[in-house]
């Protein structure tokens, strides 16, 4: 790992912007398909993972709908959709496969160093939501990717499972959970150094600190042309690149803006702010361990659904309750209160408005979260730990996410929950932007980008990417006999056995 501050113009093959777990997962793969190309990755802040892939800046799932009850709406006829939970379950197996591969390539020395093994469970009460719970449970449990779910109403079976969260709990409620013990806790900070570690080992690839992309534009020869500024001296920089990655969180959507790509006008972002009460105290924490998600309230985005989370960050347990949302403009945690207004173009305008006008319930939402005293949180948490001490938990900050707000012609505008890639129509710039289930896709997103944006080179890939990947190119959904042997394999290689 390398850190530049030369003034010079460079050529480089590719150009990454932000040093999260997206640049490291998409350099990584380059590395392993191209080992001779020439790759840069520019950070403004003093090393990777500081922002949204930090381990305290989320809540470490490793989303795969085994517990998420917002992957798995009701439909009017009282059915559950379960397409999106089997989806995003898919994609995290390709996240499977791809650390199990790199942890039999040497790249990944000791998988349990950013992976847990964690049960997901769903935790619900009340006669209408045990109803929901139930409906969900049976659609899902026959399914090959959620083969092993249990589910129960039985308060003693409750109290095995999570006895934090059934200790002192008022009798008479009506309850019910499921439970899946092919969870995972993910220390997503971890694993990027991890990789950018490996990388910095090689020929050919820079990690560039404390350096901030001020522009980008597109030269008549077709290459990016990547302006960037050093934080440390002052001085400028270009570098000309073939492929340019916009994955840098929340300041993506500025630099796309900037590339004046067609696909990415009329594009907008609405930013939302969280923060967690965390309890270290050990007492209290080797009480629980599990990963226990709720319902979200009426109005709350999907990622605010309450959740009392195991979190194993740097070998040291914790827990971890939230989200509770708030707002900033920032788009960035380290970023400027003037990210939002300056985001606002005549091409994004309208469908802002348009989103502003549509989404009272979640203003007020928000509004109610900002206004919240420690009072109020603490209420929240004692709807899953009942004899819960504020002593025993301290209020921390999450990192910043910035929702997608696009162009509807019905509508005007629409504010999209989930991760969206924006690639320019020859390929040679992506953007990442969005929010969950992000980082835990992170292997499948950037397969995505590789087949968008390098079309030429894919069909001499595709050996490689089968002994990377080796569902690559068919849905585990689909076949059950490859899904059981790639879960046991991956379970194997990367020691998920509790």
């Amino acid at each position: 790992m390398s850190t530049d501050t030369t003034s010079s113009t460079t050529q480089r093959d590719v150009v990454l912007i932000g040093a999260g777990v997206m640049s490291a997962t998409l350099a990584t793969y380059l590395r392993q398909l191209e080992p001779d190309w020439s790759v840069d990755v520019f950070e403004r802040l003093e090393s990777p993972a500081l922002e949204s892939s930090g381990p305290w800046n989320n809540a470490g799932t490793g989303h795969s709908a085994l517990c998420e009850l917002n992957y798995t709406p009701e439909k009017p006829d009282g059915s559950i959709d379960i397409s999106k939970a089997v989806n995003v379950n898919e994609q995290f197996q390709i996240s499977r496969q791809f650390w199990a591969h790199l942890t039999e390539a040497g790249i990944i020395s000791d998988p349990r160093a950013f992976l847990s093994p964690i049960p997901h469970m769903s935790f619900v009460w009340g006669e209408k939501n045990v109803s929901f719970l139930d409906r969900r449970y049976q659609a899902l449990k026959d399914h090959p990717l959620f083969s092993g779910m249990e589910y129960s109403e039985d308060p003693a079976k409750l109290a095995e499972w999570m006895p934090l969260v059934m200790k002192d709990r008022a009798p008479g409620q009506r309850l019910a959970a499921t439970r899946t013990e092919a969870g995972t806790d993910v220390n997503f900070g971890a694993l990027t150094r991890i990789l950018f570690d490996a990388l910095g080992r090689t020929a050919g690839f820079s990690l560039i600190t404390r350096h901030d992309v001020t522009n980008l534009k597109k030269s008549s020869d077709g290459r990016w042309l990547v302006q960037v500024k050093s934080l440390v001296t002052g001085e400028h920089r270009t570098v000309s690149a073939r492929f340019v990655f916009i994955g840098a969180g929340g300041a993506a959507l500025e630099l796309l803006q900037k590339s004046g790509i067609p696909e990415g006008r009329g594009i907008g972002g609405f930013p939302v702010s969280g923060q967690f009460l965390r309890c270290t105290n050990p007492e209290v924490v080797r009480q629980h361990s599990a990963k226990v998600y709720g319902k979200a309230a009426v109005g709350a985005p999907p990622m605010s659904v309450p959740h009392l989370d195991t979190r194993m960050v740097d070998g040291k347990a914790s827990l971890l309750f939230g989200p509770y949302a708030g707002f900033s403009t920032r788009f960035l945690k380290k970023g400027s209160l003037l990210d939002l207004p300056l985001s606002i173009k005549p091409g994004n305008i309208r469908a802002m408005m348009a989103v502003g006008r549509d989404n009272w319930d979640l203003t007020k939402y928000l509004i109610q979260q900002v206004m919240q005293s420690p009072a109020d949180r603490m209420a929240a948490l004692r709807e899953f730990v009942p004899d819960a001490r504020e002593s025993d938990w301290e209020l921390i900050v999450a990192g910043q996410r910035v929702q997608v707000i696009k162009s509807d012609k019905a509508k005007g505008g629409v504010l999209q929950f989930g991760t969206e890639v924006v690639t320019a129509a020859d390929g040679s710039v992506a953007a990442l932007l969005g929010a969950s289930p992000g980082a835990s896709t992170a292997a499948p997103i950037m397969l995505t980008i590789l087949q968008r944006c390098f079309r030429s080179e894919i069909a001499k890939w595709e050996p490689k990417l089968r002994e990377m990947i080796p569902s690559y190119g068919t849905r585990l959904a689909d076949n059950p006999e490859m899904c059981a042997g790639q879960r046991h394999r991956t379970t194997e290689i990367l020691r998920l056995t509790h």
